[in-house]
């Protein structure tokens, strides 16, 4: 029975990319010359620093569109409110993996609305959806693109 998995996953490698050319960037800049800015990325998390908030917010801009570059969704990029800590300041940025258990409710529940011919089931942190046709699960991908879910989501591991 042909099946899928609706996941939201970031790659790491991509991730890193994006943080080196970043960085990369900011060296070469000539509005941060002199200025104390950079990325350090650990796992999911990329913390920027720079010496005033406004130099936050431009580094912010060109992580975006790094990311989006790279492939990556800036859709999963989870902003922390900037903090002033002696001349610095610094703000934390999480990039998001995995569904939570209301958003797989959300998907599961878009399905069945929609009354496609399809079943869908929680796992974890992923929705597997499985049909008896391909055009079906075709028709739920379709769906599930256009779908209120604030997540970006990807759909792997299809078999036929």
């Amino acid at each position: 029975m042909p099946s899928f998995d609706v996941v939201s996953e970031v790659d790491l490698h991509q991730l890193t990319n994006a943080v080196d050319q970043v960085s990369r960037i900011i060296d070469n800049r000539f509005d941060f010359k002199g200025v104390d800015a950079g990325f350090e990325r650990e796992e999911r998390t990329v913390a920027l620093h720079a010496e005033a908030e406004f130099q936050l917010a431009q580094m912010e801009d060109m992580l975006r569109s790094a990311l989006i570059k790279c492939d990556i969704n800036p859709g999963a990029m989870e902003c922390g409110d900037p903090s002033a800590s002696g001349k610095l300041v610094r703000q934390s940025i999480t990039l998001r993996h995995g569904l939570d258990s209301q958003q797989c409710k959300t998907i599961v529940k878009t399905l069945k609305e929609a009354k496609l011919k399809v079943q869908a089931q929680i796992q974890g942190d992923q929705v597997r959806v499985t049909g008896k046709k391909r055009d079906d699960l075709q028709e739920a991908i379709a769906l599930l693109r256009e779908s209120p879910v604030d997540l970006p989501l990807q759909f792997t591991n299809f078999r036929d």
